[in-house]
């Protein structure tokens, strides 16, 4: 019994660790705060709020997306953060790219800043071949 109750612990655990990814971020990281994306042409905005309690919100056209993400403390050797991003709540409108972003969507992506720390480029890969940006820094966490 005693074994039994404690298997059910430990699934319940692991289960409610797989539910939350978000996990504290120090509040001098360079990714807490605003930031914000315009496409080339103009046509539309996209801003990024980073929390230090590991979530963020990310409106693009007319969409509101809020998601928990984990990032590097520290770059890697190339000077890219690693970030774990993970759509946990939509509004279910379109964004920028007239695309519906899907709860629960996990992306793997990384992060690049300038020397000032007040511009960022995000890549799919640690090296510079797929990337976008830059998004400028536009406020504190609290904007």
């Amino acid at each position: 019994m005693r074994n039994a109750l404690f298997a059910i612990l430990a699934v319940g655990a692991l289960a409610g660790a797989a539910v939350s990814q978000a996990s504290e971020v120090s509040a001098d990281h360079p990714i807490v705060g605003t930031w914000r994306f315009t496409l080339p042409d103009g046509s539309c905005d996209e801003t990024y709020r980073f929390r230090t309690d590991g979530t963020s919100v990310v409106t693009s056209g007319e969409e509101v997306a809020e998601s928990e993400y984990r990032i590097a403390a520290r770059p890697s050797g190339n000077g890219f953060y690693e970030w774990v991003d993970t759509i946990v709540k939509d509004n279910g409108k379109q964004d920028c790219a007239g695309q519906i972003t899907d709860v629960g969507r996990k992306t793997t992506n990384y992060i690049r800043f300038d020397a000032a720390g007040q511009r960022f480029i995000v890549c799919r890969a640690e090296n510079l071949q797929a990337c976008f940006g830059p998004l400028r820094r536009v406020g504190g966490e609290a904007i």
